[in-house]
């Protein structure tokens, strides 16, 4: 991969996935998913922030994320289930089906709080990525009030409310419109750019992506997967791909509509690769 001179931190979730059809778990959430693709891209540095259980479905996720090289400075572990959700992948097209899962287990329970101390540490970062399932909604105006640019990734279960609420103190936005005509994806994203975000960017599935910051849409198709077999984190490694080579352009002073265009072509790329790994990025381990 390349080789970027940008500080980036996942802030909230982190799961195991449990395959139920091969009784295999790997790691993921948002936040760590960013984290390690992020590291894996080439980021000058990557950490995670977020709170573990106690449990082995924990303990595979720490010992996966100091694996991939992961900084865990201010993670917490404390007694509890670690986040797990239970899944399925569709035969032929390789697309995830959540069955359930436990809700965050502790980390839900259990909410992070920045004090004064840790975010000092988050100072020390160019982004700070986070989302809907991150539990860390009431932190988020800590982080802009302290000037560090925020990431954050809405979900089908975001309503007009929180788009409301959380996107004013976002500067890039991440959402999936598969479900809705281009038209329609159009007009959500000069919605959610109009309540504050510089960028603002949906998934559309086998559509590719289409993006929008403030004065030009952008979009971009899906490329080749040369072996399709899983599409878990697609979207997750978009979205890092992006952040992490386009906050390196605008570091550089490079950045604009023609960065943007090369930013989602590379991250298209990138996102082609995953679909090609199992689980978000590996390390799976067997339990049963």
């Amino acid at each position: 991969m390349g080789s970027y001179q940008v500080s980036v931190l996942g802030f909230g979730d982190n799961v195991v996935d449990k395959y139920e059809h091969i009784k295999t778990m790997y790691p993921g959430g948002n936040a760590v998913n960013f984290a390690v693709f992020a590291k894996q891209l080439g980021a000058q540095r990557s950490a995670y922030m977020g709170i573990f259980g106690s449990d082995q479905e924990a303990e595979h996720v720490i010992a996966s994320l100091q694996e991939e090289g992961v900084e865990l400075a201010k993670c917490k572990q404390v007694i509890g289930p670690n986040g797990a959700a239970r899944v399925t992948v569709e035969e032929g097209t390789g697309d995830r089906i959540f069955l359930g899962s436990n809700e965050g287990g502790i980390r839900g329970d259990m909410l992070f709080v920045l004090d004064r101390f840790t975010l000092e540490y988050v100072k020390e970062f160019d982004l700070v990525h986070s989302g809907n399932y991150c539990f860390t909604e009431r932190e988020l105006p800590k982080i802009k009030e302290a000037g560090v640019p925020i990431s954050f990734d809405f979900s089908d279960d975001s309503t007009d409310e929180y788009y409301e609420r959380i996107a004013p103190l976002v500067d890039y936005a991440f959402m999936s419109c598969g479900e809705m005509t281009l038209e329609e994806t159009r007009q959500r994203l000069k919605k959610v750019a109009a309540l504050g975000p510089k960028f603002v960017c949906a998934s559309r599935g086998s559509e590719g992506c289409i993006a929008y910051d403030g004065k030009e849409f952008y979009e971009q198709g899906i490329r080749p997967v040369e072996h399709l077999v899983d599409t878990m984190a697609a979207g997750d490694s978009l979205l890092t791909a992006f952040l992490v080579e386009y906050v390196d352009m605008e570091k550089q002073g490079k950045g604009g509509p023609d960065a943007i265009r090369a930013c989602l072509y590379d991250a298209a790329g990138f996102a082609s690769h995953t679909c090609g790994l199992a689980g978000s990025w590996g390390h799976g381990k067997v339990y049963g």
